[in-house]
């Protein structure tokens, strides 16, 4: 790989805003995002200090330029010819049996893409392949299918709850987050609902703590997801013989836009990677919204009067914690970021956590604020042609969990035996470069008196 940079760099402004520091480490250069793991607990200092040095940065591991600026990440999404997605998903580890050498390295790319790992899943593709597939992909998540899993939702979010509430406490992501966002998306793709139990088995969520079920074991697979093939697979086959009047007939009969009909291969990966990737954000998203509620007491009772308030607080919670912190592209031929210039074959780091917290764009960055102007403008769910199409879907789970357990609960608030007091709270998160998740959050709460 060239390790060519060019170019100069404006440094990002900064305002001065209550509680908030800019710089919080000591020299950016010395840090192993990819392996220091002091990080995953709170990246946000490290991610100011990137900007501060320049939205558009070279780092010194892994070839690596690290874009921490609202604008300069906007502009890489939305530039699906020069920035190729191949690399989304394993970042700088991306590796290919021949050198990116040259001006233009996307005949390298494109001839090795199938060698990478989760090749098969939209999110690695490039057009024309991405088009495609993401045109499937839209035909289930149509309006008038997300409003009828929408009444499915209201009914889940109760009956989850309903397993803890009477005890007045839980382990919030695996007892609520994790099993109700797998089972509203397994309800959106028309998975039987005798089927529920199997595939909350299938995730590791029926049985102890200590594991995420059958998807551990496809370490070493380029698809990770391969354990989630075999089912959808009889299912999308069973109906392409048989169909019948439900969701998984619409779904084993819908077509590419030219009408043609898709390998069943096709069909299965586009709704295990759905059922993947909408689990894991929207459990994130819910934990850390409900982190912010037990913290905030007020909030809740003002979200309790006001519930037209809550998706304006989802939002915030979006920009201040986004799911996703880290995505990769990967630059086909030399090019420009923000006015620096970039190489042909660099792995280019897109930073959400970061750019959602730019000064330039969201004023007081790292406040919480419900009322904020402009919050709808936050890049949590991405941009442009690879914008996540879940976004709407976890929108709707977050609204729904916020208000139903809002009206059936008082008093929510940490578990100090967990977290610890006031003043000396622990939390710990997953320790990986990609997503930002609390691994744990423990609630206690006094269930709401009378029939809720």
């Amino acid at each position: 790989m060239s390790g060519r940079y060019f170019g100069g760099c404006q440094k990002a402004g900064s305002r001065g805003c209550h509680g908030w520091k800019v710089s919080g480490l000591t020299d950016w250069k010395t840090i192993d995002y990819f392996n220091d793991q002091t990080l995953a607990e709170d990246p946000y200092p490290y991610f100011a200090d990137l900007r501060e040095a320049c939205p558009v940065l070279p780092l010194p591991h892994l070839g690596v330029v690290a874009v921490s600026g609202y604008e300069e990440a906007t502009e890489v999404y939305r530039n699906i010819d020069t920035f190729s997605s191949c690399n989304s998903v394993i970042g700088p580890y991306a590796t290919f049996p021949v050198p990116l050498e040259g001006d233009d390295v996307g005949a390298i790319i494109d001839q090795y893409r199938d060698q990478l790992p989760m090749n098969e899943h939209m999110v690695t593709m490039d057009p024309p392949a991405h088009t495609r597939e993401r045109a499937l992909m839209m035909r289930l998540l149509t309006p008038n299918r997300l409003r009828e899993n929408e009444e499915f939702i209201w009914r889940m979010a109760d009956q989850q709850l309903a397993e803890f509430r009477a005890s007045g406490r839980c382990e919030f992501i695996r007892e609520y987050s994790q099993p109700f966002a797998m089972l509203v998306v397994a309800d959106l793709l028309g998975v039987p609902e005798a089927d529920h139990q199997r595939f909350r088995e299938g995730f590791g969520l029926s049985a102890t703590p200590g594991g995420i079920g059958e998807g551990d074991q496809s370490d070493g697979e380029l698809n990770a997801l391969g354990w989630l093939d075999g089912w959808f697979a009889q299912y999308i086959e069973d109906r392409r013989r048989e169909p019948r009047n439900d969701v998984l007939t619409q779904l084993a009969l819908a077509t590419y836009p030219d009408g043609s009909t898709p390998e069943v291969v096709s069909v299965v990966r586009a709704a295990t990677f759905l059922f993947a990737a909408g689990q894991e954000t929207t459990a994130r998203l819910l934990a850390s919204a409900f982190k912010y509620l037990a913290e905030n007491p007020g909030v809740q009772d003002q979200l309790r009067a006001n519930p037209a308030l809550i998706p304006d607080m989802i939002e915030e919670t979006l920009r201040v914690e986004s799911p996703v912190k880290t995505d990769f592209r990967l630059a086909r031929h030399n090019t420009t970021i923000g006015g620096v210039e970039v190489a042909a074959g660099t792995p280019v780091m897109l930073l959400n956590g970061a750019a959602n917290r730019d000064p330039r764009r969201f004023e007081c960055p790292a406040e919480f604020r419900i009322d904020r102007d402009n919050v709808r403008q936050h890049i949590a769910f991405g941009r442009g042609a690879h914008s996540c199409p879940g976004g709407p879907l976890a929108r709707v789970e977050g609204r729904i969990s916020i208000e139903r357990i809002l009206k059936q609960t008082r008093n929510i608030r940490l578990s100090e035996e967990h977290h610890g007091p006031v003043g000396e709270r622990r939390f710990t998160y997953e320790p990986t470069w990609i997503l930002r998740g609390l691994t744990e959050l423990h609630l206690e709460f006094d269930p709401a008196d009378g029939d809720q």
